[in-house]
């Protein structure tokens, strides 16, 4: 009798810790819940004859976990799209959707495309070619069970005597690991490079910069990195977070003669200068858009356009690199170009915008320290930007530098951002 009452309380301990486990496990809450992974593996062979790369996205283990991708495609530049599963292209869309199993998806990228007339910003050439991984796989939605997200991995393909540089870790068997933690699909972004490459490496402020051109191609490599070395120590301490690498990829004609931004990436013309003799800084501009991270809501590329300038210049004056007379003479300059722009709140921001903008960032700076007995400046609204992400507004910049000067801002905002 004594030993069926101990089994019998045995059994309904058990029962008890299982009821109460499985409680816990519905109650824990989703970050502590197991994640839903599936591998998706991008292969891109670059074939310079056909100015293009042959591209296959294949998905792994986890496949299970994805009903179907739709893909925004440029049908001038996607092209020949056939794989697993089923694959329906619809004008500038392409919807795949693969078998439960896993599959594979190919098609042909063209490379070169034209921003003017005569002017590539991505461009194949014999030996060499420059392109934006977000170009390489277009932007695509997805239906996946709910907190999948990706494990994505780049492989490049190469002609003998290649090399290739991307903004992304290399892993073992010479792929690459990408990553974006504020998102679940996963698909690469930023320049890259691959040819017969000149390339000089440095880890500079706690980020691993890498400048990279083709070889022959006029790149001040040793030059870029001075700079970057005087400077981005300043930018570091305004901003505190920086992107882990930077990728600066640099050639001459017939590539765009300007600088274009990427993520953990830019683009810079071999011949442009790394200071103008207007005391701005064109590689500086989309250094500060690259650590930023921002994208622009319905009326605030001003602000990040603005951003950009104003700490291009401030880093300059900060690290030393101009005078103090020579930033206040830039910033002159750019109070005159300036009065052009009678609007700031529009979905593009002019050249004479920015300038404003500019001149703008500083009266808010000096407005929040009068504030705060000069505690606080616009650094403090960056610094809160960067750590939130996200869609930036007007609205969102007034809120936040209200937050940081802890006044009220309308009236400022009303007149000074027409």
């Amino acid at each position: 009798m004594r030993r069926l009452v101990v089994a019998l309380a045995l059994v309904c301990a058990a029962s008890q810790s299982g009821v109460t486990a499985a409680f816990a496990q519905a109650q824990a809450p989703p970050a502590a819940q197991k994640a839903l992974i599936y591998d998706f593996t991008v292969t891109a062979r670059i074939v310079p004859t056909e100015r293009a790369a042959h591209v296959t996205l294949e998905l792994g283990r986890g496949a299970q976990n994805v009903k179907w991708l739709r893909f925004r495609i440029d049908p001038q530049r996607h092209l020949l799209f056939r794989g697993d599963g089923s694959v329906v292209t619809e004008g500038a869309h392409v919807t795949w959707t693969p078998p439960r199993s896993g599959g594979a998806l190919h098609y042909v990228f063209r490379i070169d495309h034209l921003r003017d007339a005569r002017r590539y910003d991505a461009r194949c050439a014999k030996t060499w070619a420059i392109f934006r991984g977000e170009d390489l796989v277009p932007q695509a939605r997805m239906r996946a069970g709910a907190g999948a997200r990706s494990r994505t991995r780049l492989r490049v393909r190469l002609p003998e005597g290649w090399s290739i540089a991307t903004p992304y870790a290399k892993l073992r068997g010479g792929t690459y690991r990408v990553e974006h933690p504020r998102r679940r699909f996963d698909r690469p972004t930023g320049w890259m490079i691959a040819g017969v490459l000149g390339a000089i490496r440095e880890e500079v402020a706690g980020v691993r910069v890498a400048i990279v051109g083709p070889r022959g191609a006029g790149v001040h490599r040793q030059d870029v990195l001075a700079l970057l070395r005087w400077t981005l120590p300043a930018l570091r301490e305004a901003f505190v977070s920086l992107p882990d690498r930077l990728l600066v990829v640099s050639a001459g004609d017939p590539m765009w003669r300007g600088g274009l931004s990427g993520p953990g990436s830019l683009f810079l013309h071999a011949q442009r200068p790394l200071i103008s003799e207007d005391g701005t800084s064109p590689i500086l501009h989309e250094v500060v858009h690259t650590a930023l991270r921002l994208r622009p809501g319905s009326d605030g590329d001003w602000a990040i356009e603005g951003l950009a300038e104003y700490y291009s210049l401030e880093i300059l004056g900060r690290s030393g690199t101009v005078s103090r007379e020579r930033l206040l003479h830039a910033y002159e300059m750019l109070a005159k170009r300036g009065v052009e722009a009678a609007h700031l709140r529009s979905k593009t921001v002019s050249g004479a915008g920015t300038a404003r903008a500019v001149t703008v960032l500083r009266a808010l700076d000096q407005r929040i320290r009068d504030a705060t007995a000069q505690t606080r400046g616009v650094d403090d609204v960056a610094r809160l930007l960067v750590r939130e992400g996200g869609a930036v507004t007007t609205a969102r910049v007034q809120a936040l530098a209200q937050q940081v000067s802890g006044q009220d801002l309308s009236g400022f905002f009303a007149s000074e951002v027409p």
